[in-house]
C-alpha cells in the first residue's frame, strides 16, 4: 500500500512520528514529515523535512500538497503535572491543529487521513474498555484534554460521514505508549519515561509520584507503529479502533523490572502521594483491531524497556 506513495507524516520530530516516519521509509514511501520547535533526533535519509508552524492555514496547506496519505502525529503533550496545573495548554493550540490539518487535507485531495485520540476519552471502569463504551464522561482530571481529543474524534466524523463528499478519515485510540524517541525532560514526560530516567541516572533515593499502584495498558512504540500502518490500510469510514497490548501493568512491578535491567541493586524507592497523578486504572480490550486489522502487541513489556533503557543511555552518552 505505502510503496511509492506520498505519505505526509505531522510532528516528524516526535515520539511517534520519528518512528513512524522511520517504518514509512522502510516500506517504500515517498515521506513529507513536518517539524516545528523541535528537530528530528536523527533525521532520516530521504525524509522530505518541512519546518511549519500548523497553527497557521498556509502551513497546512503546503503540508498537505500533493499527498495521498496524512497521519496526524502533531500535539501539544505534557506530563501529568502540567496536565494537573494548566489542563488548558492542551486545548486550544490542539483543537485549531486538528481542525486546520483536516481542513488542508480536504481541500488537497487527500486519499485518507489517521487521527491519533486518546484513550482519556473513556469513562473510569473497572474492566476493559471498548470503543463504544465513549460515553463523553471523562476522569476529572483529563476533562479538558478529553474532551480536546473527543472533539477532535467529532471533527473527523464530520469529514468522514457528515458531509456530501467525504474523506476517508481514520481514528485510533492507543494504550500508553513507550519507547525510545519519547520525550524524557521532567515537565513533558509522562510516567514510564521518568521513571526509567530516574533509574538510569540512579536517582537515590527513587522518588515516584503516587503510590505506584496504578493499573496500565502499555504499548511499545513499534507494534503501535505497525497498528497506524494497518489502520490505515483497512479501516474505511469512521471507525474509531483501540491499540492496545490487552495486557494490564502495575507501576510497581514495572519499576521492579527496570531495575533489574539496568542492573541497579538495593534501590531505595520513595512514593510520594502528594505529587500530581493521573487515572488510577485503565484497562483497554483490543479485541476489535485483532479482528478487524489482525493487530497484536507482540513486543514483551521486559524487551520493550529494555530497548528504551538502552536508547535512553545511548542518548545520554551522546550528549555527554
Amino acid at each position: 500500500m505505502y510503496k511509492d506513495r506520498r505519505v505526509l507524516v505531522t510532528g516528524g520530530a516526535g515520539f511517534v512520528g520519528s518512528n513512524l516516519v522511520r517504518r514509512l521509509v522502510t516500506r517504500g514511501a515517498k515521506v513529507r514529515a513536518t517539524v516545528h520547535t523541535a528537530k528530528p533526533t536523527a533525521p532520516v535519509e530521504g525524509v522530505d523535512y518541512l519546518p511549519v508552524d500548523l497553527l497557521e492555514a498556509d502551513g497546512c496547506a503546503a503540508a498537505c500538497k500533493g499527498m495521498d496519505f496524512v497521519f496526524l502525529c502533531a500535539a501539544v503533550t505534557s506530563g501529568a503535572a502540567v496536565m494537573e496545573k494548566t489542563p488548558l495548554l492542551h486545548l486550544t493550540p490542539n483543537l485549531i491543529m486538528n481542525a486546520r490539518m483536516l481542513e488542508a487535507a480536504y481541500g488537497a485531495g487527500v486519499k485518507k487521513v489517521l487521527f491519533i485520540s486518546s484513550n482519556t476519552v473513556y469513562p473510569v471502569t473497572d474492566y476493559p474498555v471498548k470503543e463504544t463504551d465513549c460515553t463523553n464522561q471523562f476522569y476529572e482530571k483529563y476533562f479538558i484534554v478529553a474532551w480536546m481529543k473527543r472533539f477532535s474524534e467529532i471533527i473527523c466524523e464530520m469529514y468522514a460521514a457528515k458531509i456530501k463528499k467525504t474523506m476517508q478519515t481514520v481514528v485510533v485510540r492507543p494504550a500508553n505508549i513507550y519507547g525510545p524517541y519519547d520525550k524524557f525532560d521532567w515537565e513533558t514526560s509522562h510516567v514510564l519515561p521518568a521513571l526509567i530516567r530516574r533509574v538510569v541516572e540512579r536517582h537515590d533515593p527513587i522518588q515516584v509520584w503516587g503510590d505506584g499502584k496504578d493499573i496500565k495498558d502499555f504499548v511499545y512504540v513499534d507494534d503501535l507503529v505497525e497498528g497506524l500502518l494497518l489502520a490505515m490500510e483497512k479501516v474505511n469510514g469512521f471507525n474509531p479502533i483501540n491499540l492496545a497490548s490487552g495486557r494490564q501493568y502495575c507501576l510497581r512491578d514495572l519499576l521492579k523490572i527496570m531495575l533489574k535491567i539496568d542492573g541497579y541493586e538495593n534501590a531505595r524507592v520513595v512514593y510520594d502521594a502528594s505529587k500530581p497523578t493521573m487515572i488510577p486504572k485503565r484497562l483497554i480490550d483490543p479485541t476489535k483491531a485483532r479482528q478487524l486489522l489482525g493487530f497484536e502487541a507482540n513486543t514483551p513489556i521486559e524487551e520493550g524497556l529494555r530497548k528504551t533503557i538502552a536508547w535512553y543511555r545511548g542518548v545520554r552518552e551522546k550528549i555527554r
